[in-house]
């Protein structure tokens, strides 16, 4: 009896957990979506210059006024913000480490390395430690990023620090980033979007 309740036990729990990884809001087919939603597709193909969407936008179809307004914003702070590749990946890692968003780890760690962040910095922010050696304004954006994500605010100390290295566009910029990304983890993580088959998830868990 006993080895029966254990293999019930065992066999509830991988149900439990495969039921935990499902993808809660998956691609909708073409021939159930709305015509509203197939207006988004074609504006977000349109501006991106796709074909398709992919991560965040597939659940975010859902409310294609959403999606769209957020790929706007997107298009400014992904790609034309005044901080450089290197530093705005780097907000979107730490981002994605503090919301163990793994679509997001996945999608960025690797521009990260080709915007110059280097591997050790990368790989610290993985395992949710302060990198011991960044750049001077890689520490400036850390400490900003990490105290604004851990106390929903910021010291005098680490915004006259950060107007002085980035200016107040950087600061906006840097704030914008991590609530934007903030907001695709949010996304993701409550339609549990896997990452791209084939890709291993580059972040366990926190400890509760």
């Amino acid at each position: 009896m006993t080895r029966r309740l254990i293999t019930l036990a065992l066999c509830l729990s991988g149900w439990t957990m495969s039921a935990h990884a499902q993808d809660r809001m998956p691609p909708i087919p073409e021939s159930q979506q709305t015509e509203a939603q197939k207006k988004a597709i074609a504006e977000f193909n349109a501006a991106r210059k796709t074909t398709g969407i992919s991560g965040p936008f597939v659940p975010m179809l859902r409310s294609p006024e959403v999606m769209n307004r957020a790929r706007a914003m997107g298009d400014y702070l992904r790609f034309t913000s005044v901080l450089p590749p290197r530093l705005s990946e780097f907000a979107i890692l730490i981002t994605a480490r503090k919301w163990t968003q793994n679509y997001e780890w996945d999608a960025h760690n690797q521009l990260a390395l080709q915007g110059g962040l280097s591997a050790d910095v990368i790989k610290a922010i993985a395992e949710g430690r302060r990198p011991e050696k960044m750049a001077a304004d890689e520490d400036v954006l850390y400490t900003f990023c990490d105290e604004l994500h851990r106390n929903q605010s910021i010291s005098d100390a680490t915004y006259a620090r950060a107007v002085a290295t980035f200016g107040e566009q950087g600061v906006i910029d840097i704030v914008g980033i991590s609530g934007y990304y903030t907001l695709l983890a949010m996304v993701l993580n409550t339609a549990r979007t896997p990452v791209p088959a084939g890709h291993t998830p580059g972040l366990a868990p926190f400890p509760r």
